[in-house]
């Protein structure tokens, strides 16, 4: 048994000294920093939205300790991603979990750098939270989440970093944005600055169609359109007050929540 748990803790120590390449404190804030992943090789910077309190003297300590200026790209919080870009170069990407790879009991490392040094923690995967409609994927950790490392890569036994821990998505619970949340809002934030939604300029709320409409679209509700903006893409699709919405792209709508997503 002490074979198997030395071996176990030294590959875990060598994982955190090699995703350890891959992190960066950020300094962002006036209290303690906080951490950050290297998302490209050329100085992209990936962390959380809320230590991201400045737009303008950013500086982000790379794993060798030479210090950089970083630039704020964009922010989404929504999912508590930032973007910043640094010019630094020749940096070590780390390898990334796909979602499907991660299982509820699966060990994981907490890894930050709110200082010189690479810290980590210890826990479980919990429990996910995934809604594909609007790229969010999280999971929820039982990893005790240390002053500063919000940003920092929730990383699997194999080194792959299976998401960016943040503490400010949910009160006490320690949640990881995975990687299809991350990629579709960093591939986002690089194009746009920003995050692109649909609009389309109604309020709605849940309505009960008739016992005919319902029989034949195989669903008892649809989104009862209550208020059209003026100009809007609703406006000018012919959308008026008192139409139901009942399908959207060929995707079933019967509320609200699935009209948004």
């Amino acid at each position: 048994m002490s074979d198997i748990l030395k071996t176990l803790s030294d590959a875990m120590a060598e994982t955190a000294e090699r995703t350890g390449q891959s992190i960066v404190q950020v300094n962002a804030r006036r209290r303690l920093p906080a951490t950050g992943i290297i998302w490209s090789a050329d100085g992209v910077i990936v962390t959380s939205h809320h230590v991201v309190e400045t737009e303008d003297r950013i500086q982000i300590g790379l794993p060798g300790g030479q210090v950089v200026e970083g630039t704020l790209v964009g922010r989404d919080p929504s999912t508590d991603v930032a973007v910043i870009r640094t010019n630094a170069n020749g940096l070590t990407v780390p390898a990334w979990a796909e979602a499907s790879e991660v299982r509820v009991g699966h060990l994981a490392l907490a890894l930050g750098r709110p200082g010189d040094s690479v810290q980590a923690t210890l826990g479980v995967v919990s429990a996910f939270s995934h809604s594909a409609d609007e790229h969010k994927y999280f999971a929820q950790t039982d990893v005790v989440m240390y002053p500063g490392f919000s940003g920092g890569p929730l990383v699997n036994v194999t080194g792959q970093v299976i998401g960016m821990n943040s503490s400010a998505l949910m009160r006490g619970v320690s949640l990881a944005v995975q990687t299809p949340s991350l990629k579709h809002v960093v591939d986002s934030l690089l194009q746009h600055g920003k995050i692109r939604r649909g609009y389309l300029g109604v309020g709605v709320q849940p309505a009960h169609l008739p016992a005919a409409a319902a029989e034949h679209l195989g669903q008892r509700s649809g989104a009862l359109v209550v208020s059209v903006e003026e100009n809007s893409p609703a406006e000018k699709a012919g959308l008026y007050m008192g139409d139901t919405i009942v399908a959207l792209n060929d995707h079933r709508i019967e509320d609200m929540e699935s009209l948004l997503s």
